[in-house]
């Protein structure tokens, strides 16, 4: 396998793991709505779930049209991913990178999303009173991958333009 190769297949791969090993820990251990501290006043370890998508929204119980759409959309964002996964894997190692972990993270959220009809949450950030939507570890790859995308798109080296 090209080096190249292990940049598009590794980190997704590593996120889908990491993600789903969490969650399950976390459905086996916590009963939905429990919240564990441990790092009091700042983190808290929950068992939440979200029918909806990023930041809670459209998180409604009897929309059906909301399950489906979502799966779609990711669906189709998955495949646009590897689309890209290719191009850059040519292009642009750096990138190739960050499209991995987007793509991981979404992949592990479309997982939840079949088996469960929701998303798995469990970490949870909060100062005083003000909480940070609950998340999980492919939230955060897809969040740590699109800022490292932008970042190398941001700051590619011109010199050859």
């Amino acid at each position: 396998m090209q080096k190249r190769h292990h940049l598009m297949v590794w980190p997704a791969l590593v996120t889908l793991l990491l993600d789903q090993v969490s969650k399950l820990a976390v459905a086996r251990g916590l009963r939905i709505y429990d919240s564990v501290p441990l790092v009091d006043g700042f983190f808290n370890l929950v068992h939440v779930r979200n029918r909806g998508m990023a930041f809670g929204l459209m998180n409604r119980p009897d929309a059906d049209f909301v399950f489906y759409a979502l799966v779609i959309a990711s669906i189709g964002a998955i495949a646009i991913l590897l689309i890209w996964l290719f191009r850059f894997e040519q292009e642009r190692g750096r990138i190739t990178f960050g499209l991995s972990l987007i793509l991981g993270g979404a992949v592990g959220n479309l997982v939840d999303r079949i088996r469960f009809r929701e998303v798995i949450d469990f970490m949870d950030f909060y100062l005083g009173s003000y909480h940070w939507p609950a998340f999980n570890v492919a939230d955060s790859a897809i969040t740590i991958g699109t800022l490292w995308v932008a970042i190398n798109l941001f700051f590619k080296d011109r010199s050859h333009i």
